[in-house]
């Protein structure tokens, strides 16, 4: 019988909608951040409050990239582009990851100079611009937390914010032990501190942003549990060119060939499975082809792409 491809776009999940508001605010009242603990820091000859402020400066970039990311993902397909843009926020993902991590080599690179030869530092002024930070970041963070277990660009923006928190709680504690003992090495002890909560914090969206760029099966996706699924459908003997990757952050595709031989054509089960891949592993767009398996297909050993 001749092959039937048949697309099924029942329950997508489009990009978030409705933190249009939590970007402008947090981008906002990061950029004024930025700008005080970048003035307070060299007035204050602190590196831990001026590398929370170029932290927080590569934030605000972020979450732009965040944000324009989003927008570009809910714009309709054109003839071109016929899955819209929705793969800028993947790019806007993995940029974010990237910036964060050039920002942490820098900080890393000013902190190892700094241990050699502390400067004094004006404790007291940095301990009340970092207590401001600790409250605009907590704050940002938490307009992000609904979304970040569906989108990893909301999941970037909550991460980047939630560990701005820790690192300007971190400069504060360092900053009252200075006041306290004198110990001016505490200072780029602590930048370096920042630089390890970052890597850890951007590690994860770097390496699940390259990821999706590469097309691999999205995370928390169980390829195996796929696979037996379309293999215990009614009639099929066999199942191969099986891809599954993301769209966007919050998109994935499925594509496969199923082997029915003397089935026919069968609406319903194509409906049926395009609900339950939603439902079962969250897998939006399934594009199925049936074979009745006389000729042999081209693409069914699996090293054939």
């Amino acid at each position: 019988m001749p092959h039937d491809h048949r697309r099924h776009d029942e329950g997508h999940a489009h990009a978030p909608r409705g933190y249009d508001f939590a970007f402008a605010l947090g981008v906002a009242l990061n950029l004024a951040l930025v700008l005080a603990e970048l003035a307070f820091g060299f007035l204050s000859n602190s590196l831990a409050l001026i590398s929370d402020g170029v932290h927080n400066l590569s934030d605000v970039l972020g979450l732009l990239l965040a944000w324009g990311g989003s927008w570009l993902a809910t714009r309709q397909p054109s003839a071109s582009r016929t899955y819209g843009y929705r793969r800028a926020s993947i790019l806007a993902a993995l940029g974010n990851a990237s910036l964060l991590l050039v920002a942490t080599g820098g900080l890393l690179a000013e902190a190892a100079q700094r241990l050699a030869d502390p400067p004094p530092v004006a404790s007291s002024t940095v301990l009340w611009v970092a207590s401001i930070a600790i409250a605009i970041n907590t704050a940002t963070a938490l307009m992000f937390m609904r979304g970040r277990e569906k989108d990893l660009n909301i999941k970037g923006a909550f991460l980047h914010m939630a560990a701005d928190a820790a690192v300007s709680l971190g400069v504060v504690i360092a900053a009252l032990l200075i006041g306290q003992t004198g110990w001016l090495w505490l200072d780029p002890v602590t930048s370096v501190a920042v630089a390890v909560v970052l890597l850890w914090s951007g590690w994860g969206v770097m390496r699940d942003a390259l990821n999706l760029a590469l097309d691999a099966v999205p995370a928390g996706i169980d390829r195996p549990a796929v696979e037996a699924y379309l293999a215990g459908l009614p009639g099929v003997i066999e199942v191969h060119d099986l891809h599954i990757w993301g769209m966007s952050t919050t998109e994935t595709a499925l594509t496969a060939h199923l082997v029915r031989p003397h089935a026919g054509l069968d609406d319903p089960l194509l409906a049926d499975v395009a609900r339950e891949l939603d439902r079962r592993f969250c897998i939006h767009h399934a594009t199925i082809q049936i074979e009745s398996g006389a000729t042999e297909c081209r693409l069914a050993p699996s090293h054939v792409v």
